[in-house]
């Protein structure tokens, strides 16, 4: 498909520059999107917030995750389905030729199988309730019966998925009119209308049947509007409830039992045989027999009754019916509307009627030219079988029957559906779906009307079509629509239908039939723009935001869907693909973007709704540089290894760049803690040790690296995990493990400590360097010397050794506060207790050991080497002051030894080739150095005047001995 050619063109290995700077900085991306703040601020939406949400966290996505998991949970096998049916059928079409609908009908049928599939599951559960609604007489319900908005209840959910399986046979045959199916076989097979061909010849004897089917082939206009008539239908006949549930409340007031086989008007005919009884009059009675206007009236006593009982006696002598009667006539009417509405054949009105001994209802549809499309009816005396010579005429009489005063608004919309009178059927149109089928039909059959009056106007009846003469019938209203267009538009305007009119399902449906799908799709994908994550934008679609903020203050744009419609939200992304794949996005820079947004949208909804494995397919569809994006938002959720295995498999497999979306991820997190958290321009002094005491030696503080890691530091820690998978970008992995080193180190109050300790242990050097498969001693701290060293690798390793040394101090702190105040160290407890001293004094000493010499002198450029001698300012004074705390605390209780270390340091500062004490004399803390030493030197005195330690390890002290002096 186009998308997925996009997303797939130019994808290459990307280099080291393109991911980390020479300084091991990550560089800007040239973005395709780009758009200001500013700019977005003045884009308003009703109903919606005026800026656009921040960079989400992991706690933003989970505080979110339990509506959309229930979304997700109750929809999932549906999500699922419609992705592997892409996936299947858009692998299947990739490189073949798109002439025609063939390939997309079968998507569209696949996703309609689905949506069907889930109504009959929904149906079978919620039947009683649905039954329940039902039982509302049609002129009785309010728009809101038809409201499409986002529901709750399990009822109004079989409503949104009947109305998806609408909207999925609708595309199926939008599709097939503006794209044929060359394999017309199949097509038919599946629901969709076939095209007459044009191969037959019609000429003067030719049957209306075959008048009509060239109609269609030759009017385009008329073969579109026949195909959404017989659509409409199809949606009555599927989703409507049973003719005898609609009927049921006039029928109980017609008083006669139920199914409408009572013989006709029972009160009504009784009343009359009890007039001739009570006259003696051996024949019928008369409307102008004498005193039968008050004494033939209805049991109320309003209206005078018929006198005759043929079917239009009602009409031909301006009376009434009895209540029951009347209530029975009306329920026979709306049956017989609800057959034409739902498009059921004439064979089977006519047997219906037959049941009911009203055969002569029947005869009135005859004139539908549509009835020979379904029926090879032979009787000779059918009206099926009449000559449409007569069916033209009759379609006139049956116009004039149905604007007659004394019919009934059913009766008469019987008549307008054959005729093709539109005010007729407008009186019991409630619904949108019955306003469109009423003004689609009449234009229909106008349209067949005009057809016949100019190829065999010989063969018309004389005077049927004169303007001054019997059957001058206007067959429409004065505002009638003249496009599909102008249709969905004045409907939306209609007071009846308004609030369906403007639902989401509606104004898609719409769009289809108006061929305004681009606008539908650029329109809503400006609005759900604003729900987004902070991507780039174009500055064309700038422009295009502000000329819609401006159509929708004017009133033009609404918006139509809204951010947690998830459902119309899917359905319009693949409708969208669909038609990509047929080529049919006609302005590619505003079309393509619209349906970026929508795309961008539900994978956001399905990362989310935890779908992560589907992201990736979805991705693929997208522009690269918007794909990045996307999936750069999306991956910091997923923290399990096996799922970033597959997750990584997958984007491989839709040719997903995933060390740029990695770098991208990074780089929009590190963003967004830069705006949430305060950070000094340099590197802040790391604190480490309490205020000085004269005459102690200062102490160091109990948790000092802290143990809170915030949500967008947990987004770094996650995002750099990913990099373990990444084969054959090893220095790219270290420069910018690095970097997140740096960055955390330069945060204010020592606030990124907790999240290096963390980094230290899921991504370690080691780790690195055993999946490259090098061998690298990692006790000798010889930066530079080994197999798999570089500068890049130094660095990173270097800042790594840090942190491990900063992590043993705070251990080391953690095990001296476990120490009980009056401890007997000859115990067995104090014994325990030294032991553990011990081992974290040793840990101690073997993680300083690497900072001594040589730690962090391997740079880039002088910028490089101007930040890290920053770094070495900042941290390493502090560090080696409290390992000199802690050597000589343990020398009071483990051994004499450790103050020898110390003044071992003391010569390794000084020594003529040390890098450490430029450290101590730029961060002016020489001082507080020797102030330990110091120190130091008083407590091996007391060592060696009260005997402390052994005799080996005084012999040991040397130079360090006051008597050896």
């Amino acid at each position: 498909m186009a998308a997925r050619a996009r997303a797939a063109s130019g994808q290459h290995a990307p280099t080291l520059e393109r991911h980390a700077g020479i300084n091991g900085e990550l560089q800007p991306e040239e973005d395709t999107f780009e758009l200001s703040m500013e700019d977005l601020s003045n884009f308003v939406v009703e109903g919606s917030p005026l800026t656009t949400p921040a960079w989400p966290t992991i706690s933003d996505v989970h505080r979110a995750l339990r509506p959309l998991q229930a979304e997700a949970d109750r929809v999932g096998k549906q999500v699922e389905q419609f992705a592997e049916t892409l996936d299947r059928l858009t692998n299947d079409t990739r490189g073949k030729p798109q002439n025609d609908c063939t390939h997309a009908l079968k998507l569209v049928h696949s996703y309609r199988k689905i949506a069907r599939s889930t109504v009959q599951y929904l149906r079978e559960i919620h039947a009683p309730e649905k039954q329940e609604q039902a039982s509302v007489r049609p002129e009785s319900k309010t728009p809101n019966s038809y409201r499409d908005s986002a529901y709750s209840t399990a009822t109004e959910d079989l409503e949104r998925w009947q109305q998806e399986e609408q909207t999925w046979h609708l595309l199926g045959v939008m599709l097939q009119v503006q794209y044929p199916s060359s394999e017309t076989q199949q097509v038919s097979s599946k629901g969709y209308p076939v095209r007459p061909s044009k191969e037959r010849e019609i000429n003067h004897y030719s049957s209306e049947s075959d008048v009509w089917s060239r109609f269609l082939a030759d009017d385009d206009q008329a073969w579109e509007r026949h195909s959404v008539v017989e659509w409409l239908k199809t949606c009555a006949m599927e989703s409507g409830p049973a003719i005898e549930e609609v009927v049921e409340k006039l029928e109980t007031d017609a008083d006669r039992g139920s199914g409408l086989c009572a013989h006709s008007w029972l009160y009504t005919k009784e009343a009359i045989k009890g007039q001739k009884r009570l006259r003696s009059w051996p024949q019928a009675l008369a409307p102008d027999s004498p005193g039968i206007d008050a004494s033939l009236r209805n049991a109320d006593r309003s209206k005078s009754l018929v006198t005759q009982l043929d079917p239009d006696a009602a009409t031909r002598q301006a009376r009434g019916l009895e209540h029951q009667d009347e209530n029975y006539e009306r329920a026979t009417w709306l049956a017989c509307w609800e057959m034409v509405r739902r498009g059921q054949d004439w064979d089977s009105i006519r047997v219906w009627c037959q049941d009911r001994v009203e055969s002569w209802r029947a005869i009135a549809l005859c004139g539908d030219p549509r009835h020979h499309l379904s029926n090879d009816c032979t009787d000779p005396g059918s009206g099926a079988a009449a000559g449409w010579q007569s069916r033209a005429l009759w379609r006139k009489v049956c116009a004039l029957a149905a604007q007659s005063d004394g019919a009934d608004k059913f009766e008469a919309a019987v008549y307008g559906a054959v005729s093709g009178h539109l005010p007729s059927m407008k009186k019991v149109c409630c619904s949108w779906n019955d306003y469109l089928f009423a003004h689609y039909n009449c234009q229909v059959l106008g349209a067949f009307d005009e057809y016949i009056t100019r190829s065999f106007s010989n063969r018309l009846p004389n005077g049927l079509h004169d303007k001054a003469g019997l059957f001058n019938v206007n067959m429409t209203s004065a505002n009638r629509a003249k496009s599909g267009n102008h249709l969905m538009t004045s409907m939306r305007e209609l007071k009846t239908v308004s609030e369906e009119a403007k639902g989401p399902f509606k104004m898609l449906q719409g769009s289809l039939i108006g061929k305004t799908f681009d606008e539908f799709v650029r329109n809503n994908g400006a609005l759900l723009f604003q729900t987004m994550s902070r991507l780039g934008r174009s500055k064309n679609y700038t422009r295009f935001l502000r000329s819609l903020e401006k159509a929708q203050a004017e009133g033009k744009v609404q918006a139509l869907i809204k951010p947690d419609d998830y459902q119309i939200i899917r359905i319009v992304t693949h409708i969208c693909l669909i038609f990509e794949g047929l080529g049919a996005a006609r302005s590619k820079d505003v079309h393509s973007l619209g349906t970026e947004n929508f795309l961008d949208a539900y994978i956001s909804f399905l990362g989310s709704a935890g779908k992560q494995q589907l992201l990736p397919l979805y991705a693929s569809f997208l522009s690269r540089e918007r794909a990045i994006s996307c999936m750069a938002r999306e991956i910091r959720i997923v923290v399990e290894h096996g799922e970033r295995q597959t997750m990584m498999r997958l984007m491989k497999q839709y040719k997903l760049d995933l060390p740029r979306v990695l770098n991208k991820q990074l780089r929009m997190s590190m963003k967004k803690s830069e705006d949430n958290e305060e950070k000094d321009p340099g590197y802040p002094k790391l604190s480490i040790l309490d205020s000085k005491k004269l005459g102690e030696m200062r102490t160091i503080k109990n948790g000092f690296m802290g143990f809170s890691i915030t949500d967008n530091q947990h987004d770094l820690i996650n995002g750099f995990e990913w990099y373990l998978l990444l084969e054959d970008y090893w220095e790219e992995t270290l420069a910018i493990g690095a970097l997140l080193y740096r960055y955390l180190f330069k945060l204010a109050g020592s606030k990124g400590l907790a999240a290096a300790k963390e980094i230290s242990k899921r991504v370690t050097f080691s780790t690195l360097c055993q999946r490259r498969g090098d061998s690298r001693s990692m006790k000798d701290g010889q930066a530079g010397k080994g197999q798999c060293v570089s500068k890049r690798s130094d660095t990173f390793q270097n800042l790594e050794q840090l942190v491990h040394a900063l992590s043993a101090l705070e251990a080391w702190q953690a095990e001296v506060k476990k120490k009980p105040r009056d401890l007997d160290m000859s115990s067995p407890m104090g014994k325990k207790w030294r032991d553990s001293l011990r081992k974290a004094s040793e840990s101690v000493e073997a993680h300083i050991q690497p900072l001594l010499r040589g730690w962090l002198q391997y740079s880039q450029d002088e910028s490089e080497a101007l930040e890290l001698e920053q770094i070495r300012e900042a941290c390493l004074p502090e560090v080696l002051l409290a390992y000199t705390a802690i050597l000589n605390y343990s020398s009071q209780y483990l051994s004499r030894s450790y103050l020898l270390k110390s003044m071992e340091l003391g010569a390794t500062i000084a020594a003529p080739d040390s890098d450490l004490a430029g450290c101590f004399v730029s961060s002016k803390r020489m001082p507080e150095m020797v102030d330990a030493l110091a120190v130091t030197s008083m407590n091996m005195l007391v060592a060696e005047e009260y005997g402390i330690g052994n005799k080996k390890m005084s012999a040991k002290m040397g130079l360090w001995s006051s008597k050896g002096s």
